[in-house]
């Protein structure tokens, strides 16, 4: 088979999350643990590091990617969704896995594919730890799929996890309560393994405590473990000022990243002195200021162009969204313009009622078959005071946006990581 053929059968063999939602979520370790026992285990040979929680987990996975690897280390990387090509997904030192490696994996491993209805996220779950076993690589940065407990990648052991937060998204699969939602992302808190928590929260600080104490596991909050205020932003890092640290240059953007940049030297803090790995300042200054280049990371606030400014960011529910509405309104321009798709599974409402009336709206839906239509979203928005055209797809929507902006606008694409991933 082709590398596009591999891909084509893998998405018509296994059910993909991405193109069909929830119908592809398959809980339970059982398949992932079978996998595992036939592969002989490969996620022992490396050292792990787990990162979960509902928003900025990518930020923070690859940015500890980015770190480790400036320090010398092999690092590997396992995230999800992909924005442009499966191989974004799996990646040592920032190079995407080989597509030769993929071709031959799914060939060898098509019995067990079809035998036990594997899903898309177990099969590349196992694909990735292979991977990095062949690889021989030192370190891998794990980020859960959806939750936690029942996640695939909960097979690991590692030698700390993160949880960045907790917010509403996948209600329908991991509860409807913040406290319900906890208690499924904690399910990543290991016997004897440090805990990073990254935001303190009410409803879930118990959730967290209660299982690190019944798991024996050291938590630390990262609210608790550093301060920082913005000092300021260039076209390339916003400039940071952290109590016991310093100044910092980071190459994330987005307001949000205030709060991951905490997680991640928290996390880091814990690396060096729980887990004694050697991770020199120089290394996180380097691997902060450069995370995109050295890791491949793509849609966090990332600005495609200017004159106008057009700005994509993946952020895709209520929490990740009122920061991006937040740093928005606080831009100068002289008109705004917004490219927006949603998938069907989020609550349309919420997010739309966050939105600024004064913006031109340019509703749109990705090719993915979870896209809510353009003209139901229209209509929604339409009830409550956004107003904007109808496009069938993001690049026609992208193209009128530009076509009506002029050199002082600011155009931002966004509501749906598929929406990110078509316009760049």
């Amino acid at each position: 088979m082709t590398y596009e053929q591999t891909l084509q059968y893998l998405y018509e063999k296994t059910p993909l999350y991405q193109h069909i939602g929830n119908k592809a979520y398959k809980p339970g370790l059982d398949n992932i643990q079978q996998l595992d026992t036939h592969f002989e285990h490969p996620h022992t040979a490396f050292k792990t590091i787990h990162v979960g929680g509902t928003n900025g987990k990518g930020s923070v996975s690859h940015s500890l990617a980015a770190v480790l690897q400036s320090n010398g280390y092999k690092v590997g990387l396992y995230t999800s969704p992909h924005l442009q090509d499966f191989a974004e997904r799996i990646r040592v030192n920032g190079e995407k896995i080989s597509k030769n490696y993929i071709i031959d994996f799914v060939s060898n491993s098509q019995k067990y594919i079809e035998q036990m209805s594997l899903s898309f996220f177990e099969l590349t779950t196992m694909m990735a730890f292979c991977y990095f076993k062949e690889q021989k690589v030192d370190y891998a940065i794990i980020e859960v799929g959806l939750g936690g407990r029942l996640d695939s990648t909960n097979i690991i052991t590692p030698i700390a996890s993160v949880i960045t937060n907790i917010s509403f998204d996948h209600t329908y699969l991991l509860g409807n309560t913040l406290k319900e939602i906890a208690t499924e992302k904690a399910g990543i808190i290991k016997q004897n393994t440090p805990i990073i928590i990254g935001e303190k929260q009410e409803e879930t600080n118990a959730v967290f405590k209660n299982k690190a104490k019944e798991m024996n596991a050291p938590i630390f909050f990262a609210e608790e473990m550093y301060q920082l205020s913005q000092l300021k932003e260039d076209t390339e890092h916003t400039i940071y000022s952290i109590d016991n640290f310093g100044t910092i240059a980071c190459q994330l953007r987005g307001w949000c990243q205030q709060k991951n940049t905490i997680t991640i030297l928290s996390a880091i803090q814990v690396l060096q002195h729980m887990c004694k790995i050697v991770i020199s300042e120089k290394a996180i200054h380097h691997g902060l200021a450069n995370v995109t280049s050295l890791t491949g990371l793509l849609g966090r606030w990332q600005v495609m162009q200017y004159h106008p400014t057009m700005i994509a960011d993946t952020a895709h529910n209520e929490a990740g969204l009122k920061w991006i509405i937040k740093q928005l309104t606080a831009m100068t321009y002289e008109r705004l313009h917004i490219v927006l798709g949603l998938a069907d599974d989020k609550d349309t409402d919420k997010i739309l009622n966050l939105l600024p009336k004064e913006a031109t709206y340019y509703f749109t839906q990705a090719s993915i078959k979870r896209a809510l239509p353009a003209s139901v979203l229209q209509q929604e928005g339409k009830k409550l005071g956004l107003q904007g055209s109808c496009y069938n797809s993001v690049m026609e929507a992208k193209k009128a946006a530009l076509k009506d902006a002029n050199d002082n606008d600011v155009i931002y694409i966004g509501g749906s990581t598929f929406v990110v991933a078509e316009a760049i």
